[in-house]
């Protein structure tokens, strides 16, 4: 049982990924993405919007992603609106890479791939569009007049694309208001994943069905997502492959991040000084780093 709640304000920070090469990388993150460097000392790409970090790229992986291991299964930067992700999605299209549109009612979302297969999501808040939840061990969705919704359905792009102005210009980088919106990993075991986020971290459950589960803070939808989907009991990924090197929770206070830090070390977690925060490794050997958000 928790002990107690991670503190309402609680966000995701940057995420760190290997990469096999650094400027097919670096091209595809500010080309294709629109994410801007960030100056920075030794061979890792920063990479953000308007100033805020939000990857970190560590070049060198021997091979990419690996399949059916646990790690990432995508990270989630939010834009600030419904032109920003249009922009997104025709700047995609231009340059011919595969996208998948999806409208999850309550969010308006883009999947793709990098060059070495790590998982991205872009999207939009949208709860004025309805809800997506669990219900009956399942996905529910309805939409705003409480219609039931698959959750899954392609976005209609042509309502999207109506947010664009005539003379706006597709290859504008991501706005400052962008940020880094949740996290969805490959575990090997949900039930354990959750007594690691919820009952030691202090992540609320928003929702738990079998092989899936999501948590989160202050009652978003997800920080993060938690799923068996490559396979129960899945293993880390080899040394050397491409994927996810580690992700950022970001707490207010250094008083919450005391209290964060302090039930992992009673609950016999491994704590250590990284970075300006405190790392710890999930039942999965996904790396997470807990520090305090930067002034903004």
């Amino acid at each position: 049982m928790k002990a107690e709640p991670i503190a309402a304000a609680t966000g995701m920070g940057a995420v760190d990924l290997a990469v096999t090469d650094a400027d097919r990388a670096l091209r595809f993150y500010r080309d294709y993405v629109g994410l801007t460097p960030i100056p920075g000392d030794g061979p890792e790409i920063h990479m953000g919007a308007a100033g805020r970090e939000l990857l970190v790229l560590h070049p060198g992986a021997e091979q990419p992603v690996v399949p059916r291991t646990s790690g990432l299964y995508h990270f989630a930067i939010v834009v600030p609106d419904r032109r920003e992700l249009a922009r997104v999605i025709g700047r995609l299209s231009r340059l011919q890479w595969d996208q998948y549109p999806t409208d999850h009612v309550m969010t308006k979302a883009n999947y793709l791939w990098d060059p070495d297969g790590n998982g991205i999501e872009i999207y939009i808040e949208s709860p004025e569009d309805g809800t997506m939840g669990f219900a009956n061990g399942t996905f529910v969705a309805y939409d705003k007049d409480g219609r039931e919704r698959s959750g899954r359905d392609p976005m209609d792009l042509e309502e999207l694309f109506s947010h664009l102005k005539p003379d706006d210009r597709l290859d504008l980088p991501m706005p400052g208001g962008t940020k880094m919106g949740h996290v969805h990993l490959h575990v090997a075991d949900v039930d354990d994943a959750l007594r690691f986020y919820h009952d030691l971290v202090g992540f609320d459950v928003m929702g738990h069905i079998p092989g899936v589960g999501f948590v989160s803070a202050g009652a978003y939808h997800h920080h993060l997502g938690l799923n068996e989907w490559a396979g129960h009991g899945a293993r880390p990924a080899p040394a050397g492959a491409a994927g996810l090197r580690r992700f950022t929770v970001e707490l207010p206070t250094r008083s919450d991040l005391e209290d964060v830090v302090g039930r992992l070390e009673h609950g016999q977690v491994r704590v250590a000084e990284e970075d300006g925060g405190f790392a710890a490794v999930d039942p999965s050997a996904n790396r997470v780093v807990f520090k305090v958000a930067a002034a903004r």
